[in-house]
């Protein structure tokens, strides 16, 4: 009896465990089968859901007097504005599309500037504003476009000048019963009829009238009969014999540079620089690794300032001549990606820093490409620092950032 009651309990285990594992099979399969049919209406819903649209902001006209840089109106993208000569800008000369689509900053206004308030007449000349550009009503005794030139009406005395080069007797002839004189080129006839003589024309001096062609780039100096082309210190004269050309004194080596500075050959001179990397700060220092580069030393895995911090900087000077035409691109920044490496696929440009930022914009040239371009002419001597950067991202995600420090030398003269 005992044996049977043993038999009995085992059959009744085997029934149970039989049981379970029926249980297990059917559970198994559910849950199977619910993460299924959740995988599919996600992939339905997931479908279904309409990409959200790209945000964009209204289109931005350039101002009356002005123009307009850049063409994309996407969230994050900027557009810059600047006024042509004899303008200002009033208003935002930069403004960036917003998330929510609108343009930040104020509306760029170009208001003509009023010339007749710095008083360009001179010698008690009255300044009249015309519809496109300022005159100046000169008094009797003076002409020229600022009343600059005493106007002569008679021959000048016969004293005019103590050089006797200047004042010649002329040529005479008989003929005919009658006396007929002339003088040579570059002279001309003064005097009474009885007592003429021949005054050197001074070519400088009728050339500077109002609408008379330039006759030297620079500088005129009156010859007897003639005149000679001069130019500053620093140039040399062409072989036209009235353009001047700038003489590179780094190249023929007439610089005074010492050991450890460079050599820049500017407009009618030079300057010697000695670019340095920044001081350590944190966790970021940099390395020279060339005269005008210093590259960032490796950062700590959990420093994020210093990922943040400028990967390369670069130094770069450009001499410029005075007044130059705008807009012209004077600097370039493009990326390369290193072997094996993806490169970058989005880049931002952008001026950072320097001392006179309203004279130029960066904008993109190209989708690898940035410029930055002087559209405010810039009137010489002066030296002016603008520092623009780079920066690449990857899948919308920062990678490195670059940086151009840029001196502008410009030069007091416009060759």
């Amino acid at each position: 009896q005992s044996c049977l009651g043993r038999q009995q309990l085992l059959a009744a285990v085997r029934q149970m465990q039989q049981l379970l594992k029926g249980q297990e099979t059917r559970f198994t399969e559910g849950l199977r089968l619910m993460r299924s049919r959740l995988s599919a209406l996600h992939a339905t819903l997931s479908k279904a859901a309409p990409e959200p649209p790209a945000v964009f902001c209204p289109a931005l006209q350039a101002p009356a007097g002005g123009r307009k840089f850049g063409t994309k109106y996407l969230v994050e993208h900027e557009v810059h504005f600047a006024c042509n000569p004899g303008f200002e800008l009033l208003g935002s000369s930069t403004r960036t599309c917003q998330a929510n689509g609108s343009w930040s900053g104020q509306e760029p206004r170009c208001t003509e500037i009023s010339v007749c308030s710095s008083s360009p007449c001179q010698n008690g000349g009255t300044c009249v504003e015309g519809p496109s550009q300022q005159r100046c009503l000169c008094p009797p005794a003076w002409s020229g476009a600022a009343c600059q030139h005493r106007t002569q009406t008679v021959p000048p005395p016969l004293s005019a000048t103590a050089d006797p080069a200047f004042s010649r007797k002329p040529r005479c002839a008989q003929v005919e019963r009658t006396q007929q004189c002339r003088c040579e080129p570059g002279f001309h006839m003064s005097g009474t009829a009885a007592a003429s003589l021949c005054q050197d024309v001074d070519e400088c001096e009728v050339y500077q009238a109002e609408g008379a062609p330039r006759l030297c780039a620079h500088a005129c100096v009156n010859l007897p009969g003639s005149y000679r082309c001069a130019c500053p210190g620093g140039y040399s004269l062409l072989a036209d014999g009235k353009s001047c050309e700038d003489i590179d004194e780094c190249a023929l080596a007439q610089d005074n540079c010492t050991q450890g500075t460079t050599c820049i050959n500017t407009g009618g001179g030079f300057q010697c620089v000695r670019p340095e990397c920044p001081q350590p700060g944190g966790n970021v220092t940099y390395v020279k690794t060339s005269p005008f580069q210093c590259e960032r030393n490796p950062c700590p895995m959990d420093s994020r300032s210093c990922h943040q911090a400028p990967k390369t900087i670069s130094f770069h000077y450009l001499p410029l001549p005075s007044n130059l035409l705008t807009p012209t691109p004077l600097f370039r920044m493009a990326t390369a990606a290193a072997p094996g490496r993806p490169g970058p696929d989005s880049l931002r440009f952008g001026i950072v820093g320097g001392n006179n930022r309203g004279h130029f914009v960066m904008q993109r040239s190209d989708r690898q490409t940035g410029e930055l371009i002087l559209v405010q002419s810039l009137k010489g001597p002066q030296t002016i620092q603008v520092d623009v950067d780079m920066s690449e991202y990857l899948d919308r995600t920062f990678q490195a950032k670059h940086l151009s420090k840029i001196t502008v030398f410009v030069s007091a003269y416009e060759f």
